[in-house]
């Protein structure tokens, strides 16, 4: 693949993989959110009337947008959680009313946009010198924790500290990290749409990997009965989750309305299906408790290069949708299967 190809490919996947960290850890909370595709259009609208018709600027516009994406997954997390009405009926409600908030927003018309600083959002890359900066910070990262793992094994008595170990382990990663920047280079440099994602997952890997937090979703999708049992606020972290989801759910619709150059009624539509299926099929459980910020980025890669092969041989819409839809229902078909040998 060329490094035009590539990066054209990593651009588009950035939308949907943002989606999928937030989806992730909704559903890892045993809950799930169909209404992210529109309000994803709704948060885009929002910025796009911000920007064009009250003229307040950019670093305002982006704020509203992940305000509003905020407020409405604080909302949609409050009638789950305190209210207990299903997520699968107050999301259902939230994916048809908040399109139709748009299509009242934007009085049924496609608003464009030509300012160009927030354009960059979605269009821009950073410069060439700057690309390896981000990779010579990602090595000294990665060697960081290499360093942390060996450290950890000899505190906690596990034995001797295997520097030289960690480090080997370490090769890959930065090998990685190195084709990765040089094939980005190659074209125009890293682009802004991936610089976020990979804030956005590592935060979430952070999040779900290293803090109470986390652990209190897996602890919530496994056994909501036993969390709470044991002391965990089930209706707390289910709000904190579905708001979070919302936040991120605000900065993808920035990329999206920044990368298409305007804000549609139909932006965002079954986004939330592709962001449920590079969950599912990078290996979330939908019934809750298992699933990776990893896995559902790497499926959202997979999503994209799907769409991005069938589009390059010209495969007919219809077909597509049949053959993305079938792959959803075989990975959970398989997850299930998997459960029941468990």
């Amino acid at each position: 693949m060329k490094p035009r190809n590539l990066s054209n490919l990593m651009t588009q996947m950035s939308v949907t993989a943002i989606l999928a960290v937030g989806m992730l850890m909704v559903i890892v909370s045993g809950n799930i959110d169909l209404s992210v595709g529109s309000v994803l259009g709704f948060a885009g609208g929002i910025a796009a009337f911000s920007l064009t018709t009250l003229e307040y600027g950019v670093p305002v516009s982006i704020l509203l947008a992940v305000a509003v994406g905020t407020a409405i997954g604080v909302f949609h997390g409050s009638l789950t959680a305190y209210l207990n009405i299903p997520a699968f009926i107050v999301t259902l409600g939230g994916l048809l009313a908040w399109r139709g908030a748009v299509k009242w927003l934007l009085g049924g018309t496609t608003i464009p946009i030509s300012t160009d600083s927030f354009k960059m959002i979605g269009q821009g890359n950073l410069p060439l010198n700057y690309g390896w900066l981000l990779a010579a910070a990602a090595i000294l990262f990665v060697l960081f924790m290499a360093y942390q793992s060996a450290r950890a094994v000899k505190e906690y008595g596990l034995g001797e500290a295997n520097y030289k170990g960690e480090l080997i382990k370490s090769i890959i990663p930065v090998g990685g990290i190195v084709i990765f920047i040089w094939v980005m280079n190659s074209y125009q440099g890293v682009p802004i749409p991936v610089l976020i994602l990979l804030a956005v997952a590592l935060f979430g890997a952070f999040l779900m990997n290293s803090t109470t937090f986390g652990r209190y979703l897996y602890a919530i999708g496994g056994n909501a009965d036993a969390a709470r049992l044991s002391g965990i606020n089930n209706k707390l972290n289910v709000l904190k989750v579905y708001a979070l989801l919302g936040a991120l759910t605000g900065i993808a619709s920035l990329i999206f309305t920044a990368r298409v150059g305007s804000a549609s009624p139909d932006a965002g539509t079954l986004k939330e299906l592709d962001a449920i299926a590079a969950c599912v099929i990078g290996g979330a459980s939908l019934v809750g408790g298992r699933g990776t910020i990893f896995g559902a980025c790497l499926g959202a890669l997979i999503m994209a290069s799907l769409d991005n092969g069938m589009s390059l041989l010209n495969v007919k819409d219809y077909m597509q949708d049949i053959i993305k839809g079938s792959i959803l229902v075989a990975a959970v078909g398989l997850d299930m299967m998997n459960r029941k040998q468990g």
